[in-house]
């Protein structure tokens, strides 16, 4: 079983394409290269973090969607997220809330929508995976607040976060593994 991330899909969100410049014709298209992307790598047993902003829609059509979907899911949930959706459909989920912090191959993981600095245990191994910035001005302030927290304290090892926003090139809107998104820690 793998255990992947991903963040602000928006499935159903029209105005999203030109505020994130997503290389998509139109919702439809974006949607179905979304879905196409994560099962071809999520496998049923495999448990997908989504960190918020799933979709645009009702509960209805949140279900049609996740029913699409490969493997298990759990919800983080964002500022675009309907809370009464998410309660709706609770079973469709294996977990829903607005924080967690779990174990990934033995790694600690903080899950927040939002970007946390001065996370949990940022000084003691512990990651931080986020959305809610894109690829913005505040995502930019997320990198160098990284960047000032490592050369203040001389390691590499403080500060490990990452945006898993679909629409960075290293997501390429496709859930991905702690391995593979270590890069960007």
């Amino acid at each position: 079983m793998s255990i992947r991330y991903i963040a602000d899909m928006h499935f159903d969100h029209a105005d999203i394409i030109p505020y994130d410049n997503r290389p998509f014709d139109n919702v439809e298209d974006m949607n179905e290269t979304m879905i196409r992307n994560w099962n071809r790598v999520v496998k049923e047993q495999d448990l997908t973090w989504i960190l918020g902003d799933f979709c645009a829609g009702d509960a209805a059509r949140w279900k049609e969607i996740l029913q699409r979907l490969n493997g298990k899911k759990a919800l983080i949930l964002g500022n675009h997220d309907s809370a009464e959706a998410a309660e709706a459909l609770h079973d469709c989920f294996e977990d829903a809330a607005e924080y967690r912090e779990i174990t990934d191959g033995g790694r600690q993981v903080v899950l927040c929508h939002y970007p946390i600095p001065a996370f949990h245990d940022q000084y003691f191994g512990w990651y931080h995976l986020y959305g809610h910035v894109h690829a913005s001005y505040d995502w930019n302030i997320m990198e160098n607040a990284k960047r000032l927290m490592r050369n203040l304290y001389v390691r590499q090892d403080v500060c490990r976060m990452a945006n898993t926003g679909v629409m960075l090139p290293y997501m390429d809107y496709t859930p991905r593994t702690l391995d593979e998104l270590l890069p960007q820690l």
